[in-house]
């Protein structure tokens, strides 16, 4: 389920909850371990084809996504601002360049919570703040559940798999 709220001092906000079948430290590792990160990563107009995390507070990110049919290419990136494991990640997230659909880019903060269900499920709680307008949060909010309904089935695969 999705929300936004207008917070007229930092733009909008759009929050995401999804209950995963995966235990809460694989959630953890899918965002924190780079070959596991671009394997999900990015809506799946738009998948991850590189990544790279220097995963520490002060740390940076940053990651290539690509459109299958046309070969465009968008870069992303920011810096960590939590490192919790695994329970809490919070990191800037800026699109790069003058080509996104939001045209010129502005940083905003991610928050991921991770919270362990019954069953070795997790809830993820997801969080960005700082969105430039309603449309950009309906572009992101499109881009993000897309994401994660990939985060889904490759925590499936991996979970079948028992890693």
């Amino acid at each position: 389920m999705a929300s936004r709220t207008e917070a007229p001092e930092s733009g909008e906000t759009l929050r995401l909850s999804r209950d995963l079948d995966a235990p809460r430290d694989l959630v953890w590792l899918a965002w924190t371990r780079t070959e596991m990160l671009v394997a999900w990563l990015g809506p799946v107009e738009f998948p991850a084809v590189h990544a790279e995390q220097d995963l520490r507070v002060g740390g940076a990110w940053r990651a290539c996504l690509k459109s299958p049919d046309t070969g465009e290419l968008l870069w992303q990136g920011g810096v960590y601002h939590e490192v919790d494991p695994p329970a809490r990640l919070v990191f800037s997230f800026r699109w790069e360049g003058d080509n996104h659909e939001d045209g010129p880019p502005v940083d905003t903060l991610v928050t991921i919570v991770l919270a362990e269900l019954p069953g070795g499920r997790t809830r993820m709680e997801f969080l960005q703040q700082g969105l430039k307008s309603p449309q950009s949060a309906t572009g992101h909010e499109h881009g993000w559940t897309s994401t994660f309904d990939r985060l889904d089935r490759w925590l499936e695969t991996r979970t079948r798999k028992g890693v």
